[in-house]
């Protein structure tokens, strides 16, 4: 976090991963093999299966269900509710650098990747694509400033509902602090459809605890509003009904098949993302298993 560049720190996490993992972390993102078929001249060797090919002595290749590449949709929140930090890195940066390093590593691997950045509208709306100097256009729009006077949740979903055609990956990056009103219609539609969903809340640690040590004053970020708060007094029912919150949106979500990845800030991000492509990936293996 301390390389100001987003593409940089982006490439920099992505390295990393490269470097650490036996197998191409790429393909934790891909579609899924449906089979196997012979392989015919004019195949892509990247889909060979050597393990195959050292138990039978032939060549085949794993047939995709859709053998075009896939696309990816970043949702970001970036209303001024993510412009925080009780200390060091502030949720909005910690969000842009988890949506950089997953466009560049979707970017890599020939898949296209849009970007919906969204407060109580939808900010920025960049097309899923993958060609020369997109990627950088897609950067420049995860670095504008948050904004907004509130956080729709249901907006970049129903966007997303008028303009895919063809089953994709949506990530919504979020702290999620709003109302939860409204985001479960459209999220159920999108899974009906097919399309995947993953759910990063991105948390500050203060947030978590309210660990202030006497009365505070608050201020709410979107609004302006400002409170005096006796912490200690506050506490435990602060942290239930954050407790309840959060619940709430795990429910929602798990009614759709999606389950909710809580980053911290203080987590080192490049653990947290190895922990999700660890998951993808056996999630993928059980899928194809099944199949």
């Amino acid at each position: 976090m301390a390389i100001q560049n987003l593409e940089w720190r982006a490439r920099v996490v992505v390295e990393g991963f490269w470097s650490g993992l036996h197998r191409s972390p790429y393909h934790g993102f891909s579609v899924e093999f449906s089979e196997y078929r012979q392989y015919a001249p004019g195949d892509d060797p990247r889909f060979l299966d050597w393990r195959l090919y050292g138990r039978t002595d032939r060549h085949f290749v794993r047939k995709f269900e859709d053998e075009t590449n896939l696309r990816c949709f970043l949702l970001l929140d970036l209303s001024k509710s993510m412009d925080y930090a009780s200390r060091g890195v502030l949720k909005a940066d910690y969000a842009r650098t988890l949506a950089a390093t997953l466009a560049r590593f979707l970017h890599l691997q020939g898949d296209a990747v849009g970007l919906l950045s969204f407060d109580e509208r939808i900010r920025e709306a960049v097309p899923a694509r993958n060609r020369p100097g997109h990627l950088r256009r897609l950067m420049l729009a995860l670095e504008k400033e948050c904004g907004g006077v509130g956080t729709d949740l249901a907006t970049p979903l129903k966007r997303l509902l008028e303009i895919l055609k063809r089953r994709s990956l949506a990530v919504f990056i979020s702290d999620f602090m709003s109302p939860l009103d409204g985001f479960e219609l459209p999220l159920g539609t999108l899974r009906a459809g097919g399309h995947e969903v993953v759910v990063f809340q991105i948390a500050d640690p203060m947030e978590e605890d309210l660990d202030f040590g006497d009365t505070v004053r608050l201020k709410d970020l979107e609004t302006g509003r400002e409170i005096d708060l006796d912490a200690p007094t506050f506490r435990e029912r602060y942290r239930a009904k954050r407790a309840a919150h959060r619940q709430a949106l795990e429910a929602i979500c798990a009614r759709h098949g999606t389950a909710v990845r809580v980053l911290r800030t203080d987590t080192p991000l490049e653990w947290a993302l190895l922990d999700f492509l660890k998951a993808r990936r056996q999630r993928g293996r059980g899928n194809a298993a099944r199949m």
